[in-house]
């Protein structure tokens, strides 16, 4: 068989794209490799989130095209949402690359790789999704999988670059939900986390269907399992969703609810269809609702025109909400969007990282606070992974509420359900120990 390295840049949605990639690949004879030196086909799966993520992609093609002088043979493929978004472009840059494969098209993959080995070369990034095909699935080996429900986003926050580079949202069948779902149970996985860049605007495009239905009809599927699912966009959070939650045992107490700024005024700018307030009531009413809920979120440091007195009601939101824990970045201009042009507004560098810095220092301490909450408690631990850390044998794995748990183990229980009791609790992680 020939052999393929595919590297994955980015979010858990590229990942799982990857992991379909794999099935496809494998059907058209190929197997993969982790050594990209060996490999006869080697994708780049790109993220364009940030400028840092797409220039790191083509740094790393341009090592493959130094060894495509010396190998020909040697097919690349340049895929993801920088090949969405830079498309022809790509090949005045990289012109050693063979096929530019957009994300609306993964499903078409085997017919271009038959193109590319005839010697063609080709941009393939349609604005119309290349509908869906059974192919098998070569998922990595692993407690949890993701399976994607929907695709794409309605919102275009001036900030961001997806709805350009994953197209207006599209929610996924039921029906060939539920079947990978229980593909991955009967394939030993232990823990289902559903997909979606606006994930609870599941089945706005289909009748009589909406993430809440699809829990429940996963919920009742036979086994030990955990679901999880992200990213929830604030307003699309319903009480039903939340309610749902509480109810359906398999359903981890897990949020993530991006807040970005807790500026009002920034908000705005941003696009985003809430305020302060607004979030502010959904933390209350899931916390109220949920018990151990776990709230994460994300936030930008520097936005343009950002002020110092709205850059510190975003720490005093963290604060205030009790976010138990955050994805911070520094604002990035990403070609395309409305803020990028704001460039009279732009942050100074040096002010831009200051307070990204500071920011992280907020997060740090409002993730030590919330871990402290379950020190003495009895939890529910997922084994992820075992090692040897500096000479003792730990197991770690993840409660329900998303808290990582280091166990002193010298067993590999790696996929077994524990109760562990919580002995102390630091910055990023809990300590506990079996009972």
């Amino acid at each position: 068989m020939k052999k393929v390295y595919i590297e994955t840049m980015g979010c858990q949605m590229n990942k799982s794209d990857t992991e379909r990639m794999l099935g496809m690949l494998d059907y058209c004879g190929y197997e993969e490799t982790k050594e990209a030196k060996e490999a006869d086909l080697l994708i780049i799966n790109t993220c364009s989130i940030r400028k840092l993520s797409e220039d790191k992609a083509y740094s790393a093609i341009g090592v493959w095209g130094k060894w495509k002088k010396a190998r020909p043979h040697i097919k690349i493929v340049f895929s993801g949402c920088v090949a969405q978004q830079d498309r022809e472009e790509i090949f005045r840059r990289a012109p050693y690359v063979d096929l530019v494969l957009g994300t609306h098209n993964i499903y078409e993959l085997p017919d271009l790789i038959k193109r590319i080995n005839n010697g063609e070369r080709i941009c393939a990034t349609p604005e119309v999704p290349f509908g869906e095909k059974d192919y098998s699935i070569k998922r990595v080996k692993s407690t949890g999988c993701w399976i994607p429900i929907t695709e794409g986003c309605n919102n275009f926050c001036t900030y961001c670059i997806v709805p350009y580079t994953r197209g207006r949202e599209r929610s996924r069948d039921m029906n060939t939900i539920i079947k990978e779902v229980k593909d991955a149970i009967k394939d030993g996985f232990k823990e289902i986390t559903l997909l979606g860049q606006n994930v609870d605007s599941y089945g706005k495009d289909l009748e009589d269907c909406n993430l809440s239905k699809l829990l429940r009809e996963l919920n009742s599927i036979e086994g030990q399992f955990r679901i999880r699912f992200v990213t929830s966009y604030p307003t699309d959070i319903t009480d039903e969703l939340i309610q749902t939650v509480n109810e359906c045992d398999k359903v981890c107490e897990y949020f993530h609810i991006p807040m970005q700024s807790g500026s009002d005024y920034t908000l705005k700018k941003m696009n985003r269809r809430y305020d302060r307030k607004t979030y502010g009531e959904i933390c209350h009413k899931i916390r109220t609702l949920v018990p151990d809920v776990t709230i994460t979120s994300d936030f930008i440091a520097g936005f343009p025109g950002e002020t110092e007195e709205q850059f510190e009601e975003t720490l005093s939101a963290m604060r205030e909400f009790e976010l138990d824990y955050s994805n911070t970045a520094a604002y990035s201009p990403r070609k395309g969007t409305v803020a990028a042009k704001w460039t009279d507004l732009y942050i100074d560098e040096d002010v831009k990282f200051d307070r990204l810095a500071r920011l992280n220092e907020v997060n740090r301490e409002c993730c030590l606070k919330s871990n402290q909450k379950f020190i003495g408690r009895e939890l529910e631990v997922l084994i992820e992974g075992f090692e040897n850390h500096k000479g003792k044998n730990v197991i770690t794995g993840r409660t329900r509420n998303n808290k990582i748990v280091h166990i002193p183990c010298d067993e590999n229980l790696t996929g077994q359900f524990l109760t562990v009791k919580i002995t102390g609790a630091k910055t990023w992680y809990l300590q506990g120990e079996m009972i």
